[in-house]
């Protein structure tokens, strides 16, 4: 759709040209009558300046007055004419700008419409969520069904979770207790909640790094990674910085990232050698033992 400014444009120059081209009919008739004036006083002087073939000048049809007042030469008889011309050339001018404001616009607006277009024709397809216990609609092929594990579902059901004067520290408790019996994925979904409902709890910096751990323990070190670096950089003097940072490490060794894994490692243990050398001396070495470091 052309936006409103350039129909607009296009709108006035339409106007300038039904002006330059309607001029009222008596100043026609008028500028037409003052051009066949000079035409018969041009050809009257042209008589008058080349005779005849007989010798004699032919005589002028426009004669001097008859008075005793001294002819003058006439005005010039083109100055109408010559401003008529002028305001044409103004107005075709105007109008040429008009039509190349107009489309320099409408180019605007195509190339707008164009990316649009791209960017609908590559956005990456929403997922269909997954239904549970539905069938098909008839006439169409069917698709898979995800069906929880009884089993699995009677197991998470059986892990309780704690009810305690702080509301904070029984959700992060309970994603440990999911986290702890395996159910990584559960683990997850609760831990996010956690982090996000309650990012000033003392168990915050706990809930970050087993959010991590949840992810990488379920075999995803590409998402527990952002997970641990944020845990590590929101603060350093964090609970459970120093893991995250440690983590982190071991995340980057599972993406084969050695790069990016030394690099953690030598910052955990600059930041943190009482964990280096103490609680985490084991996770540390274990570690190191994976990677070549410059």
């Amino acid at each position: 759709m052309i936006p409103r400014s350039a129909r607009a444009f296009g709108l006035g120059g339409v106007a300038l040209a039904l002006i330059a081209t309607s001029m009222p009919l008596a100043a026609q008739d008028n500028e037409e009558a003052r051009i066949r004036k000079l035409e018969a006083e041009v050809r009257a002087l042209q008589r008058k300046v080349f005779p005849g073939g007989d010798g004699r000048y032919f005589e002028p049809q426009i004669t001097a007055p008859t008075n005793n007042v001294p002819a003058t030469s006439p005005a010039p008889s083109t100055t109408a004419v010559t401003d008529i011309l002028a305001r044409l050339d103004a107005l075709e001018s105007q109008l040429q700008r008009l039509t190349s404001q107009y489309e320099e616009g409408a180019n605007a607006v195509r190339l707008l419409e164009g990316r649009v277009e791209a960017l609908e024709t590559t956005r990456a397809p929403v997922p269909a969520p997954v239904r549970t216990n539905s069938s098909p609609a008839a006439g169409s092929a069917a698709e898979p069904v995800a069906t929880p594990d009884p089993a699995r579902v009677a197991a998470v059901q059986a892990i309780a979770k704690p009810q305690t004067d702080d509301a904070g520290d029984d959700e992060y408790s309970y994603g440990f207790r999911l986290w702890d019996a395996g159910f990584y994925p559960e683990a997850q979904q609760q831990l996010t909640m956690f982090v996000e409902e309650y990012p000033n709890h003392f168990r915050t910096s706990y809930g970050r790094n087993l959010l991590g751990r949840a992810y990488l323990d379920d075999g995803k070190p590409a998402e527990a990674a952002p997970w641990f670096l944020r845990n590590y950089q929101a603060d350093k003097n964090g609970a459970r910085a120093g893991d995250s940072l440690l983590f982190l490490a071991e995340a980057m060794i599972a993406l084969k990232d050695t790069e990016r894994a030394c690099i953690a490692l030598s910052e955990f243990g600059e930041t943190y050698p009482a964990l280096a050398s103490g609680r985490l001396q084991g996770a540390y070495a274990a570690a190191r033992s994976k990677v070549t470091c410059g």
